[in-house]
C-alpha cells in the first residue's frame, strides 16, 4: 500500500530530526531555510562542485553537518523563475516525494528565492507530494531495495511558506484529488480475482460515506430493463453483472447532471474471440474507465463541488464458457436497437451502449462523457501520451481538450463521419459490434454514437493511459487513475455554479 503522508502547512518551524528539502530556481539565492538547516554552508560548496544550478526537478543530496539539527538535506530545482507552472510545482512535488527514503518525519521549505509562491502552488506541490507517493504493494512480503518509494509507511510533512493559511484551503482540494486518483489506481492494480463486478460495485458502495447516493442494479433488474447487450456480454461468467449508479447532488435542485459513463470489464478474455496469452495478465485492468468515473465521484464528493454529477458503471466479466454468446449471435440493446455480435472481443462497447441509454433515459443530462480502454486501435494511433477523444459536441470537445493541457492528461480529437458509421451497419441486424480493423477506434465510437441521440457525448479512448502507460514523475503505478484530474478540472472550470 502506498506510504501515508500526513501533510501540513505552517509559517515557521523548529528543525529537528529527519529530512529537509529546500527548493532553488535557476540562479536565484541560496534557498530559503538554508542558514537552519545548514548553519556551516556546507551547501555552496556541493553546489559548485556537484555544478547544481536549480534546473528543473534536479536535485543535490546532503548528509547534513556537524551542528545541523537535521539528518539530510536535499535541494531541489525549480527551473527559471519565470517559467513555472502549475504542472512543475506539481512535478516538483513528485521529484521531493522520490528523494524520501527511510525516513518518517520531512520539512519542506516551499518559498524558493525569487520565485512568486502562493497557497495554491504550494497545494499544487503537496499534490505532487501525494500522487508520487502511491505504490501498489498489497500483495508483496519482500520490499526491494530498489523500489522508488519510501521505506517508511506514516511520514509526517511539514511545508513551510509565508502562505500557510492560503495553502491548506487550497489543500483540501488537492486531498481530495490525490484520494480519487488513488482509488482510481488501486480498482485497475487489484487481481481480477479480488475485484470481481460484485466487490468493485460495494467500492462504489462505499462512496455513500462522502454523500454519494448510490444504487447497485442487479442482473434481474437489468434484464426488466431490456439490457440485452451488457447481460450478454457477462453471460459466459459465474460472476453476475451489475451496473452501478453514483449520484451527487451539490447544485441547483433543478439543475441538469453532468453525466460520466464508464466500462467496468474487470477481466476480458476476449470471450469466444478469446486474446492470445501473451499479455491477457493486463486484462484485470479493462475496468479503467469505470475506475475513473469512481475516482471522479469521489473527488466531486469530497471537495463538495456545487455541481450535480452522475457517474454510471457497467460491470461485467468477459469469459469463454459454455453458456458465452459467440459471434453471430444478435443482442438486443435496452435502447431496442440490435447488434450482430461479429466479435465477441469487441464487448466493452456493448456494455457502453445500455449504459449510456440508461443514463441519457433516465437523466437527461447536460452532456455525457463516457471513458473506456475501449481499443487497441487508439494505442497505434496515438501511443501512450493522449487518450482519443470522439465527440459529437464541437464546446465539449474544446472544453475537454483544454482540460486535457491543463492537468497533462491530454486528449486528441478523432474524426467522425458517415463514412464511417455505415462501417459497422450489418446483414441482419440493426448494427454489428465491430467494422473490422480499418478505423477501428472510430466505427467503435460510431456504435456508442448511435446510443446517445442528441444529448452533447464525447468518448474518450483511454487503452493507452489507463494502465502500463509510461511512469513520471507524479505517476509510479502500472494503473495510472487517467481521467480522473483531467475530468474535475473540466467540472471545476465550467460547470459549477
Amino acid at each position: 500500500m502506498s506510504a501515508k503522508f500526513e501533510v501540513s502547512f505552517s509559517k515557521s518551524v523548529r528543525l529537528s530530526a529527519g529530512l529537509a528539502i529546500l527548493l532553488k530556481a535557476s540562479g536565484s539565492e541560496l534557498p530559503a531555510g538554508a542558514e537552519a538547516a545548514d548553519p556551516a554552508n556546507v551547501f555552496a560548496k556541493a553546489a559548485k562542485i556537484a555544478q547544481f544550478s536549480g534546473k528543473a526537478r534536479k536535485t543535490l543530496d546532503i548528509i547534513a553537518p556537524e551542528g545541523s539539527p537535521v539528518d539530510r538535506i536535499v535541494v531541489l530545482g525549480l527551473g527559471k523563475a519565470a517559467e513555472i507552472t502549475t504542472q512543475d510545482w506539481l512535478k516538483a512535488g513528485g521529484a521531493a516525494t522520490a528523494k524520501i527514503r527511510d525516513t518518517d518525519k520531512v520539512t519542506i521549505f516551499v518559498d524558493a528565492p525569487g520565485v512568486e509562491v502562493d497557497g495554491k502552488a504550494a497545494a499544487d506541490f503537496a499534490l505532487g507530494l501525494l500522487l508520487r507517493a502511491y505504490s501498489f504493494d498489497t500483495y508483496k512480503t519482500k520490499k526491494s531495495d530498489d523500489d522508488d518509494q519510501t521505506k517508511t509507511k506514516h511520514v509526517k510533512v511539514t511545508i513551510v511558506t509565508a502562505e500557510a493559511a492560503a495553502a491548506k484551503k487550497f489543500f483540501a482540494v488537492s486531498e481530495a484529488v490525490a484520494t480519487g486518483v488513488n482509488l482510481a489506481r488501486d480498482l485497475v492494480n487489484e487481481p481480477a480475482n479480488v475485484l470481481g463486478p460484485v466487490e468493485f460495485a460495494a467500492k462504489a458502495k462505499e462512496l455513500e460515506k462522502l454523500g454519494v447516493e448510490v444504487e447497485v442494479l442487479t442482473e434481474r433488474e437489468m434484464r426488466r430493463l431490456g439490457m440485452g447487450a451488457l447481460l450478454g456480454v457477462a453471460q459466459g461468467s459465474a460472476r453476475p453483472p451489475r451496473l452501478v449508479v453514483m449520484q451527487w447532488k451539490g447544485g441547483k435542485a433543478k439543475e441538469k447532471p453532468v453525466a460520466f459513463v464508464g466500462k467496468g470489464v474487470v477481466f476480458d478474455t476476449g470471450g469466444i474471440s478469446i486474446k492470445p496469452a501473451a499479455g491477457m495478465e493486463d486484462m484485470k485492468g479493462d475496468m479503467g474507465g469505470a475506475a475513473a468515473v469512481t475516482g471522479l465521484m469521489h473527488v466531486l464528493a469530497a471537495r463538495k463541488a456545487s455541481v450535480n454529477a452522475v457517474g454510471i458503471i457497467g460491470l461485467v466479466e468477459n469469459m469463454p464458457d459454455g453458456n458465452a454468446q459467440r459471434p453471430g449471435d444478435i443482442v438486443t440493446s435496452m435502447s431496442g436497437q440490435t447488434i450482430e455480435v461479429i466479435n465477441t472481443d469487441a464487448e466493452g462497447r456493448l456494455v457502453l451502449g445500455d449504459a449510456l441509454w440508461y443514463c441519457n433515459d433516465r437523466f437527461k443530462p447536460q452532456f455525457m462523457i463516457n471513458l473506456a480502454t475501449l481499443t487497441g486501435a487508439i494505442i497505434v494511433a496515438l501511443g501512450n501520451s493522449h487518450a482519443g477523444l470522439f465527440s459529437n459536441d464541437d464546446a465539449l470537445a474544446e472544453r475537454l481538450t483544454t482540460a486535457g493541457l491543463a492537468t497533462e492528461e491530454k486528449v486528441w480529437r478523432m474524426p467522425l463521419g458517415k463514412e464511417y458509421d455505415k462501417m459497422i451497419d450489418s446483414k441482419f441486424a440493426d448494427m454489428k459490434n465491430t467494422g473490422g480493423r480499418q478505423a477501428g477506434s472510430i466505427t467503435a465510437a460510431h456504435f456508442l454514437k448511435r446510443f446517445v441521440q442528441d444529448t452533447p457525448w464525447a468518448h474518450l479512448d483511454i487503452a493507452g493511459t489507463a494502465m502500463g502507460s509510461p511512469l513520471n514523475d507524479i505517476n509510479q503505478s502500472w494503473g495510472s487513475g487517467f481521467g480522473v484530474r483531467l475530468l474535475d478540472e473540466l467540472v471545476r472550470t465550467n460547470y459549477e455554479s
